[in-house]
């Protein structure tokens, strides 16, 4: 049985000050299986990261119906733990604090609070950190405390948007192997959207591609690379056929937005 069930689920937001409703998504389904590592690859503005939302419980879909675990999505839970593209870190509250903050909501015990925050401090490679401000971070190293709130939860599944598309380059392949290794060993379900295509085959078990808008799943293909994942795994030659087919499919999409 798959932890997420996504089936037959559309979305069409309403027009703005009398225009024409929007539609988003056509109904779009997708099984993701436990620890299944999926990203979801397309256009800006294809529908991709609105899936997310609904999956997070953010929006609610105009058709279909999502399941975790066989029972139905209806709302936000601590059973999906979401990462945006933005900081969203609390600003008053440092490293630490930010990381217990659903923790803390939960009602856990102090020591419980710090045993589980020590081990995703050092899983992020901030020891030292622990008391510092997000104003005192750079933007990958907040990142990486987002992460850390994320996993502290222990969902059942986690969400992220874009979440290295505000770093530069060379600290987004440092946050792409990050949080690959933690994946390796936590063994998460994580669904993840990027439109960056190295970053979506080096991250995942398996390639969604989406359509231009209206979104709806052109292709789902597997990515056999073996684990661990070294960065130089991305000279491969098997890599570097994914890319080419990947490349074109999207390229196909885009041409057909154009015209």
């Amino acid at each position: 049985m798959s932890r997420l069930a996504i089936q037959g689920v559309g979305k069409t937001f309403p027009g703005v000050a009398g225009g024409a409703p929007t539609q988003a998504l056509l109904p779009v389904s997708l099984e993701v299986a436990d620890n299944d590592f999926i990203t979801i690859l397309g256009l800006s503005g294809c529908g991709k990261s609105t899936l997310l939302r609904l999956v997070a419980g953010l929006e609610e879909p105009t058709s279909g119906r999502i399941l975790l675990d066989s029972a139905p999505v209806a709302g936000p839970g601590a059973d999906r733990g979401m990462v945006f593209q933005s900081y969203t870190l609390f600003p008053w509250l440092t490293v630490r604090q930010n990381i217990c903050f659903g923790l803390r909501q939960k009602g856990m015990a102090a020591a419980e609070q710090r045993e589980i925050s020590d081990h995703f401090i050092a899983e992020i490679g901030l020891r030292g950190f622990e008391d510092h401000y997000p104003k005192q971070l750079s933007g990958g190293m907040q990142q990486r405390v987002a992460i850390a709130r994320a996993l502290a939860n222990s969902p059942k599944i986690l969400l992220l948007d874009e979440p290295f598309g505000a770093l530069d380059n060379q600290t987004r392949v440092l946050m792409q192997e990050l949080l690959l290794g933690i994946w390796e060993r936590e063994r998460k379900t994580v669904l993840f959207v990027t439109h960056d295509i190295e970053e979506a085959i080096f991250m995942a078990s398996r390639v969604v591609v989406f359509t231009r808008r209206p979104g709806r799943v052109k292709t789902e293909l597997p990515v056999p690379l073996p684990h661990p994942r070294p960065y130089t795994i991305k000279t491969a030659p098997e890599f570097t056929a994914l890319k080419a087919r990947l490349t074109e499919e999207i390229r196909a999409e885009a041409l057909a937005a154009a015209a």
